[in-house]
This record gives structure tokens, sequence and C-alpha cells, in this order.
């Protein structure tokens, strides 16, 4: 099996020793991702700003992939606080077409960089 490192400098670059990305086959394994603004590198205010350049950076990283949004079957979100599962899930209803991705949600101690959500994908190209 052969891996191929996924990269974009239109999603913020990896802060560890990961890929945005790794291609195995037809199948794209993207790296959680924070709201951060790939041009500074910070954090927008609150969870709904967050939440939609976290996605952003999800749909930045599949086009480089050489997919889309549409092509995503399975979405990991983690989040700081539950309480934010509602508004998170309403962006991501707006994201996605129907059939939706399978998903999973998660609330943790914290999140690098003290990050409100991370969100990480699966997505299979045709």
């Amino acid at each position: 099996m052969t891996k191929i490192a996924i990269h974009t400098p239109a999603a913020p670059a990896a802060i560890g020793p990961y890929s945005q990305a790794i291609k195995a086959g037809n199948t794209v394994y993207l790296s959680g991702q924070l709201g951060l603004i790939p041009e500074t590198g910070t954090l927008p205010e609150g969870i709904t700003a967050q939440t939609k350049q976290a996605f952003d950076n999800i749909a930045a990283i599949a086009q480089e992939a050489g997919g889309s949004m549409n092509h995503i079957v399975k979405v990991t979100i983690l989040l700081a606080d539950l309480a934010d599962f509602a508004k998170v899930n309403a962006i991501m209803e707006s994201r996605f077409e129907k059939p939706y991705p399978a998903r999973a949600t998660y609330q943790v101690a914290a999140l690098p960089k003290a990050a409100l959500v991370e969100i990480e994908a699966v997505l299979v190209l045709p």
C-alpha cells in the first residue's frame, strides 16, 4: 500500500509530527482540524466561528486530495463543551448534503491551543 501525504496552504500547517491528510488507495484520512485561520494561525472567537473555520479547513484539504465535502463518509467531532452540540450540529447540517456522513461526537477535557472544537474526517474518492 502506498501512502501519499496531502498538504495545502489553504489549511493550517500541522502543529506536530503528522500530515494534514494521508491518501491510501481511494480513501483519504484527514487529521483533526481546529478552527485555525490558515493565514494567521489564530483561532476566531466562539464555537460558531471555530466550527465554520474547521469545516473550511476540511473542505480545503478534501479539495487538495481531489475530493469535496460530498465525498466525506465519516466525521469525528471533539468538543470542549458538549453544550455546544446543537450549534455544531446546525453548522454541520449546512455543510453537507444528504445522506449525511456517519459521525461520532465526544466531549474532551481540552484541545490544542485551547480550541473549542476539533473535527476529523474520512473521505472516499470515486
